[in-house]
């Protein structure tokens, strides 16, 4: 038996092996300790870069009694590209974890003042790529989860509030980085129901949901001074916002090793450490790698990623944006549509050639197209149209070089030059958060702050006479926005659907299909574009101001803890609490209720008030504390104010104590008014 069900778990962890965000991979959705959920990388106070990696997704506040944590035995790891070159990784941050119960007595997680399936662990930090490490800082132990106040806040708990755990949590290593491991809020917030819902987003019923609001990750936060950051190549103060020297490529993953074995309650590991899971730009493989491909593009790393270049030079999510191919299935993207004939000559749909016709044109001559600046990088044949824009942006990063500059100063020419607004480029590497760090940041609390990213950045300088008077290079608004880098705030669904349906092209001078020479290039089209929305724009709660800038995780005894419930109260009744149903709401009415019962209900019978606030159609039940209904009051449309129903039938039935139950018949909520005497 032992023999079997060792060969049982290598099968199964060799299978687990070949397995980013939020389950998009079929392995990695059956092991979410390793799942990197999201990544972001942004300039933040005191010439710092923050970044933040999360793990473990769609996290219950209520998630007891194994709250969720990291996982021992998987190295999380965040990899930092920066400097073009050197092949791969040049600086790596390791977390791994350990586990200790204690007070292994009790079943429940927290109890008078100890933590069981406590985490502690060790951070490491590497300077050449992984061939060396130090630890800088060791033992660290995680935020507990948020279980809720008798757990956190109690003399029987923790006796603290979990702002103040949360703040005993940030710790600075011995090398100067600042650091926070443990529970957060997901940051991310998206309609994932409807984005796969074949593209449900915004969602035609006007009911658009944020899925991961009231959900929990694992975090990883390090805030490192931008000076740690540098290469040798760049110098101490940037020689301009955009300064090339200045750009690091960021990536996380999670490992495991190789073999994993359950013998009668121990776990034993070997073999060489694999990858299972890594990100790095949002939503790659949840919506742009195909399902066939999604495990093996979690095997590989950035520096690997060849395999997937199609994906990006033809978009599957392009198919739904022009309307001679599917656009018409997908009516929630109606107002994101391609550039079919940009300037009368360009076709950026899906399998024809975009800007490949100008190849060996001398128009091309010291642009970036031009294969002696960076070779056949951008335009690698024909039918590859994206490879001028979005395939850049995911494995490149965007250059400041002609024709990556806004048409502002162009004279409508997009191969001229123009004013600079992005340079992010680090070709050694695929799929990475670009970021260049001269960029100055974006104060949050100012109001050009915007989470559209670099979206909103090149429409101020393109239409706003602050930045479009000149072609100069200065900094304006959001600039620091994603794709350079991303910020918790950035809308980046809403920003890759743009990308997708052109936006990065129109910015250059590549106008949507409906531009007329001599006119305005803010078109109808444009304008589709820039007010699409997927109906999700913000997170649910709000960031914290300072470091580690995610909001604390939702509480299990709050609202994100489940459907709020009133039980029905009678103290002089144990069955008070059988329905239990919800009070809180009814619908699109409030109601208020007010029972009347008269000493003698034979003689007299029973009133029933009713206050309504919102007119509809409801029904009025009476039950015994068996949960039978005994009577139906009143069934039909109600008005607005209040209403006295008599009932009937109480003299029908025998004394004791009833439940009353109003109900909208619309969408089935209801409230429970408390016992009836009779």
């Amino acid at each position: 038996m032992k023999k079997i069900l060792n060969v049982f778990i290598l099968m199964m962890s060799t299978f687990m092996i070949r397995a980013s965000s939020h389950r998009e991979a079929p392995l990695i959705a059956d092991d979410p300790l390793a799942d990197n959920t999201d990544l972001y990388a942004f300039r933040s106070a005191g010439n710092t870069v923050t970044l933040i990696a999360c793990y473990v997704p769609g996290q219950l506040a209520q998630g007891g009694p194994n709250y969720y944590n990291f996982g021992t035995n998987i190295r999380y790891e965040i990899h930092i590209d920066n400097n073009i070159n050197t092949p791969g990784d040049d600086i790596v941050y390791r977390a791994t974890f350990f586990r200790i119960d204690e007070d292994p007595s009790t079943f429940f997680n927290v109890r008078l003042g100890k933590r069981n399936l406590r985490m502690y662990y060790n951070l490491e930090k590497s300077d050449d790529g992984g061939r060396h490490w130090v630890t800088i800082y060791a033992s660290g132990s995680t935020t507990p989860p948020n279980i809720g106040d008798r757990s956190i806040k109690s003399d029987i708990g923790l006796g603290k509030s979990y702002q103040s755990l949360f703040n005993e949590s940030i710790h600075t290593a011995m090398t100067g980085e600042r650091f926070y491991i443990g529970h957060s809020d997901d940051p991310f917030f998206v309609d994932l129901g409807g984005i796969f819902d074949l593209g449900d987003s915004p969602r035609q019923n006007g009911k658009s949901i944020d899925n991961l609001a009231c959900k929990n990750v694992s975090t990883i936060a390090i805030q490192i001074p931008i000076a740690y950051l540098l290469n040798n190549n760049a110098a101490k103060t940037p020689s301009s916002i955009l300064d090339p020297n200045y750009v690091i490529g960021v990536w996380a993953s999670a490992s495991r090793p190789k073999t994993q074995t359950f013998n009668y309650g121990t776990v034993s590991n070997s073999g060489d450490w694999v990858q299972v899971s890594r990100l790095g730009m949002p939503l790659t493989n949840e919506a742009v790698i195909p399902i066939g491909m999604k495990d093996y593009w979690n095997s590989v790393t950035p520096y690997d990623d060849d395999d997937f270049y199609q994906y990006f030079y033809n978009p599957e999510l392009g198919l739904y944006m022009d309307d001679s191919l599917f656009g018409g299935a997908v009516p929630a993207l109606k107002n994101l549509r391609i550039q079919r004939k940009s300037l009368g000559a360009f076709d950026f749909g899906n399998g024809h050639d975009g800007l490949y016709g100008l190849k060996g044109n001398a128009a091309l001559n010291g642009t970036a197209l031009d294969d002696k600046v960076f070779g056949t990088l951008l335009l690698p044949g024909p039918g590859k149209p994206r490879s001028v824009d979005l395939w850049p942006i995911f494995h490149t990063g965007v250059p400041n070089v002609i024709p990556y500059q806004l048409a502002t100063g162009k004279g409508g020419n997009p191969l001229a030059a123009g004013k600079p607004f992005i340079n992010n480029f680090l070709p050694n590497g695929g799929d990475m958060l670009r970021l260049n760090m001269a960029v100055p940041m974006t104060e949050r609390n100012s109001p050009e702050f915007s989470p559209l990213g670099i979206i909103a950045a090149a429409v101020s300088g393109l239409t706003d006479p602050k930045y479009n008077k000149t072609a100069d290079l200065e900094w304006i608004p959001n600039m620091d926005g994603f794709p350079n880098g991303r910020r918790l705030e950035d809308d980046v669904t809403r920003i890759e659907l743009m990308a997708v349906s052109g936006a990065a092209l129109a910015a250059v001078g590549l106008w949507y299909d409906d531009f007329v020479a001599g006119g305005s290039p803010v078109t109808q089209k444009l304008l589709n574009v820039l007010t699409y929305s997927t109906g999700v724009e913000k997170n649910d709660v709000a960031f914290r101001s300072a470091f580690p800038y995610v909001a604390l995780p939702s509480a299990g005894d709050g609202e994100c803890g489940g459907e709020l419930v009133k039980l029905v109260s009678n103290p002089e009744s144990r069955s008070s609490s059988y329905l239990g149903m919800n009070t809180q709401s009814l619908g699109t009415a409030k109601a208020s209720f007010e029972v009347n019962s008269y000493p003698n209900p034979f003689v007299s019978g029973v009133n029933v008030k009713v206050e309504i606030n919102q007119p509809g159609k409801y029904s009025i039940h009476a039950y015994d504390i068996t949960g039978r209904t005994v009577s139906t009051i009143y069934s039909g449309v109600i008005e607005k104010g209040l209403h006295t129903y008599p009932w009937k039938d109480a003299d029908k039935n025998p004394s004791g104590q009833y439940f009353i139950k109003v109900e909208n018949s619309n969408d089935k909520s209801y409230q429970v008014v408390k016992t009836v005497k009779i």
